[in-house]
């Protein structure tokens, strides 16, 4: 059996080789990007290219612009060693082929293992970008899962096809909470992006934070600080289209993502350079659509299907909820949490703001008993916080 499906995704591989390869040349390197002539009959955007330098070391990019002279290409690594009149071949990227063997394992937005050790290709590819299950044959959101901590077992519950927000500055303890989902919250498998993370954080995370038992349910799709903004935007869309196997199966997946603000500004890179002006707060207007289309994937699956519990986190500066990353998801997401700077400082981990935090799985979540209890909870905590000076100094009981 075993060599059958060996054999199986071998023949879905030999499928997907092409017979001929469109070939182009450099004609200009301007801004970063590359002029390509000759590939203008062939090419479409989003098309994956490889560009073969005079001493013989490949270079790899994504087409963003179709011009009359030709096309744009923005390379995924430094463009030294670039000259005119390289050779540039075509292919047909944008899909991945998840399999069951990849559970517990670290790998690349391509597909490709991060963690030293051969990585089996599944039998059917997938796109990377795809439409979410229509929203007529969605099932509605599921039950309650335990978290193992108890605001989220209680004032801010999370269920089965819920997506939230996690809004955190920088070392308020965002990826630590983050690490405690992957290893608590009930799922058949975990599904982590971690976007632009430090090269560093990223053994850590799975060492440390997941540990043993949690990186065996888990798949790391990472791209460090250090990579083009284009592995940075497809590590996303990747690490979804993997969730979105494992949805199609019947499973329950937890998709975290670390973090939609690095994803949204690798998005600002990719689009200033196809010429989209930085006109959203600096971000470009595709920006908006880029990350509600990204979230809408998530969410209870159609019948028969899994679902996808997704958990996004957003950097805010300062405390900014106004942001536009913040604003945009505050607006799709069914929930958002806000984890404050002044609260870790006074060594209480979570630090989460309940009064500033909501979960749309509310009421339906809960008892009316329940309910009640939350609201009364949520009043004192408002009475508490209004007169929070007052009662440090003494002024108030």
């Amino acid at each position: 059996m075993h060599h059958a499906v060996r054999l199986k995704s071998l023949h879905s591989r030999l499928a997907g080789l092409e017979v001929a390869r469109s070939v182009g040349r450099v004609v200009a390197v301007q801004g970063g990007v590359l002029h390509v002539s000759g590939l203008d009959q062939h090419a479409r955007i989003g098309d994956r290219a490889e560009l073969t330098r005079r001493d013989g070391s490949p270079l790899k990019g994504e087409v963003i612009q179709l011009l009359p002279e030709g096309i744009v290409l923005l390379p995924d690594a430094a463009i030294e060693g670039v000259a005119l009149a390289d050779r540039v071949t075509l292919s047909r990227g944008g899909t991945i082929a998840p399999d069951q063997s990849w559970v517990g394992r670290i790998i690349d937005p391509d597909g490709q293992p991060l963690d030293g050790f051969p990585l089996s290709q599944g039998l059917v590819a997938r796109p990377l970008r795809c439409a979410p299950p229509a929203a007529a044959t969605r099932k509605p959101m599921g039950a309650r899962l335990s978290t193992g901590h108890v605001v989220f077992d209680t004032m801010l519950p999370i269920v089965k096809g819920q997506r939230i927000g996690l809004f955190a500055g920088s070392g308020v303890g965002k990826s630590s909470l983050m690490g405690a989902f992957a290893g608590r919250i009930t799922a058949d498998i975990v599904v982590i992006a971690m976007i632009g993370e430090r090269g560093r954080e990223v053994r850590h995370f799975v060492d440390e934070v997941l540990g043993s038992e949690g990186r065996a349910r888990t798949i790391v799709v990472a791209a460090t600080s250090d990579q083009s903004p284009l592995m940075r935007r497809r590590c996303a869309w990747t690490a979804m289209a993997v969730a979105e196997h494992f949805r199609d199966q019947g499973q329950s997946v937890l998709f975290l993502a670390d973090s939609i603000t690095r994803f949204a500004e690798a998005h600002r890179e990719v689009a200033v350079a196809g010429g989209e002006a930085p006109v959203l707060r600096g971000f470009p207007p595709s920006t908006a659509h880029l990350i509600m289309s990204l979230c809408e994937r998530a969410g209870p699956g159609g019948e028969g299907q899994g679902d996808i519990t997704g958990v996004f986190s957003v950097l805010v500066a300062g405390s900014d909820m106004d942001e536009p990353i913040a604003d945009i998801l505050r607006g799709v997401l069914d929930g958002h949490v806000v984890l404050d700077r002044s609260i870790a400082e006074r060594g209480r981990f979570p630090a989460v703001d309940v009064l500033r935090s909501v979960s749309r799985s509310l009421p339906a979540a809960a008892t009316a008993e329940e309910n009640k209890v939350l609201a009364q909870v949520r009043q004192h905590l408002s009475t508490y916080s209004e007169n929070q000076m007052m009662i440090s100094a003494g002024l108030y009981s």
